[in-house]
């Protein structure tokens, strides 16, 4: 293989293993994400930080896609909590991000 094609062939194995896919779990589909609500009939059951790869190398993720590995990762941290409810504390910030898990007996 000449030097070009051992180079793409490496670049594409690393970008796509840093594909994730994360998805809720069973526990975390039942968790909602509240937006822009007002969560104060609701019980605070704790905090959840949360992270994902932002980039590989000089490749920067797609920031949606980002975002919902954020969430689901979220929702699923928060059933383990006992939490129905997550909301953002915080945006995203370099694959990192806070949310505040609520019980709100929905």
């Amino acid at each position: 293989m000449r030097t070009r094609e051992v180079f793409w062939l490496v670049a594409g194995s690393a970008l796509l293993s840093s594909c994730t896919w994360v998805e809720p779990d069973v526990a975390g589909s039942s968790v909602r994400v509240a937006y822009n609500e007002d969560l104060a009939r609701c019980a605070k059951r704790g905090d959840v930080n949360v992270s994902v790869k932002d980039s590989v190398w000089f490749y920067d993720r797609n920031e949606l896609k980002v975002r919902d590995e954020l969430e689901s990762l979220a929702r699923n941290e928060a059933a383990r909590i006992g939490a129905d409810t997550v909301q953002a504390s915080n945006e995203p910030r370099e694959g990192t991000q806070d949310f505040a898990a609520y019980r709100c007996g929905r």
